[in-house]
């Protein structure tokens, strides 16, 4: 029997972990799916966000070619090429357009290809003289269409986006006119780091990029087609263009997101890849979204699901080993008053007296039994009672402390309503985002509440003072609003050690008594501010209200003790606060400042 107990032990540690495993492992997998889901619809909002900005800015340089056509300095430009007079003033007009529109150049080609006259005249690096006439954009201003390309300059070696027309005199194509416009500013407001984002032309050639390593490569490998067409245009002239990723290769019209991964010792990662067409020319605008946090996310989710299955199903386990145990017990107690009861038949018949004084000692037993019982459940009754006690003490100080974030969660989403309203949708994000922070955070003061009632240890580690210090601002604001008040805070870098929720707790309790003391006044001020010196850090929070009173002091953290009016207070919120800041090994006084007002002192050790 020894010998099948560890064979036993090991079939139960079985039995405990393949299901935990099993439903781990389909956790981690629908996780993962909700969370890579939830991500992809986050990048079409970016996505359609951005490619709605691209094609704002290409319509805002759509209309300048044809804008230049009407400009008959120009015509009489074309009309006489060899008079410098008129190729002077085609020069400065240029010029003049260049810095009113903001462009980079804007030049005249004739029909031949030849450049008459341009916008950087004066330059070493002047277009005028040169031939552009293997360029897409002039080819196409002289079939009488508009002309566009994003391309490098063969003569300034800078990328720009080209806009053409054509430019007509007695209805026949005396020359083009072409803008070149930097897109420099708006690369430098496309996303980096873990969720880069770029613009590919039609061929699949990215061109904009926030990482300038992934410049210039391309989406997929380029076919000899696509390659002697760039070659021919001069395109993207001594680039090497090749695929971001020698083994995946993106389409860039795919409907659906698609996964690619980037070797490298910095970009070494795994996207998942969302796309868009933008702009007149079949560019695509590609969001790459990192996956490591989702993937990490699930796991760590569906790791704790099963971490938790296999614990519930040991207590299962245990629960049934002991109810055998008990069973066992039993019967041998059975067999026990069996045996007692057949040795007391025999007894009875060897003689009467010991059968009454069994009798009298059996009732003895019981009566002891019965006594032991309601001793028991008078035990039990006590501790019950006393841990109502200090739970209903604990449950009126969390009404106390969860009122600031109620406020707070009130203020957030009407500001968030109104903000959907004004479609400001951003801003009306952000703000639900701070609504799920302080829910949150409520979810944890109410855990706080539990450990405070168990007297469980604070959880301490090194807290910026100054973040502490804007998260109770942030709780209070709507009551400092209401006083019209002004609070002054200079703690600078201090950091303490102590539990990051619960000093928070003890902050939003000083900062809301220090502005009820001055409800009612004209222009209630309130100080905060903050010194160290041998191993702790002093926080002062001064109020200029009515003090408190000396015979008030003594008694100031005592539970149910205030002053304030009833109604107005249960008299927790200091003595749960004195608790928590002793729980810091650290400490909290009051005192009346000699000019008025009352000044409480928190000191704390640093880490």
């Amino acid at each position: 029997m020894n010998r099948l107990k560890p064979a036993r032990r090991l079939l139960w540690v079985v039995l405990t972990l393949i299901p935990a495993a099993l439903v781990a492992a389909a956790a981690y997998v629908w996780l993962l799916d909700r969370g890579l889901a939830a991500q992809d619809a986050e990048a079409r909002k970016r996505l359609d966000f951005y490619a709605r900005s691209l094609d704002s800015l290409l319509d805002k340089y759509a209309r300048l070619p044809q804008l230049l056509t009407l400009e008959t300095t120009l015509a009489d430009a074309l009309a006489s090429p060899a008079d410098p007079a008129r190729i002077a003033a085609a020069n400065r007009y240029l010029a003049a357009f260049s810095e009113r529109a903001q462009v980079t150049t804007a030049y005249l080609i004739a029909t031949d290809g030849t450049t008459l006259a341009a916008s950087n005249w004066q330059d070493r690096q002047s277009f005028v003289g040169r031939r552009f006439d293997y360029r897409p954009y002039f080819r196409e201003a002289m079939q009488d269409r508009p002309g566009r390309m994003y391309a490098f300059g063969t003569t300034s070696l800078a990328p720009g986006y080209y806009l053409s027309a054509p430019l007509k005199r007695d209805g026949r194509i005396a020359g083009v006119v072409v803008v070149k416009v930097s897109l420099a500013q708006y690369e430098v407001t496309l996303p980096g780091g873990a969720d880069p984002l770029l613009v590919a032309d039609d061929v699949g050639v990215v061109f904009l990029s926030a990482i300038p390593a992934w410049r210039y490569h391309t989406l997929s490998p380029l076919s000899v087609a696509a390659r002697d067409r760039l070659a021919r245009t001069r395109q993207y002239p001594q680039q090497a263009l090749q695929p971001l990723s020698a083994s995946q290769a993106l389409d860039g019209s795919a409907e659906r997101p698609q996964r690619l991964r980037i070797a490298g010792p910095e970009h070494g990662r795994e996207y998942m890849v969302r796309t868009a067409g933008v702009g007149p020319l079949g560019w695509h605008l590609l969001l790459l979204s990192n996956t490591v946090e989702v993937r990490r996310a699930a796991l760590s989710q569906a790791a704790a699901l099963g971490f938790g299955l296999a614990f519930v199903t040991a207590l299962w386990l245990f629960a049934q080993q002991r109810r055998r145990r008990i069973e066992e017990r039993r019967e041998s107690l059975k067999a026990q008053r069996a045996a007692h009861a057949a040795l007391e038949a025999r007894i009875a018949e060897q003689t009467e007296h010991l059968v009454i004084t069994n009798e009298a000692l059996t009732e003895r037993i019981h009566e002891l039994e019965r006594t032991e019982a309601l001793l028991r459940r008078a035990r039990d009754n006590a501790v019950q009672t006393a841990k109502l006690a200090v739970l209903g003490q604990m449950a009126a100080g969390v009404t106390h402390e969860l009122n600031q974030p109620l406020a707070a969660l009130t203020t957030l989403s009407d500001n968030a309503a109104r903000l959907l309203e004004l479609n400001e949708t951003a801003e009306a994000r952000e703000n639900l985002g701070l609504i799920s922070q302080l829910a949150q955070r409520m979810g944890r003061i109410v855990g706080q509440l539990k450990t405070f009632a168990r007297k469980e240890p604070a959880r301490l580690e090194p807290v910026r003072l100054a973040d502490a210090l804007a998260n109770a601002l942030m709780l209070v604001e709507p009551r400092r609003r209401e006083l019209n008040a002004r609070i002054d805070v200079d703690v600078g870098n201090e950091t303490v050690r102590a539990d990051a929720l619960q000093l928070e707790q003890v902050l939003v309790n000083l900062l809301r008594n220090g502005l009820d003391a001055m409800e009612g006044q004209a222009a209630p001020a309130l100080a905060v501010d903050a010194g160290s010196g041998d191993g702790t850090v002093r926080l002062r929070i001064r109020d200029h209200g009515a003090g408190v009173a000396p015979e008030a002091l003594a008694r100031l953290f005592e539970p149910f003790y205030t002053t304030k009016p009833v109604g107005k207070g249960l008299g927790l919120g200091l003595a749960i606060s004195h608790t928590i800041v002793q729980s810091f090994s650290g400490s909290l006084a009051a005192a009346n400042a000699p000019d008025g007002g009352a000044i409480f002192t928190l000191t704390l050790p640093t880490p």
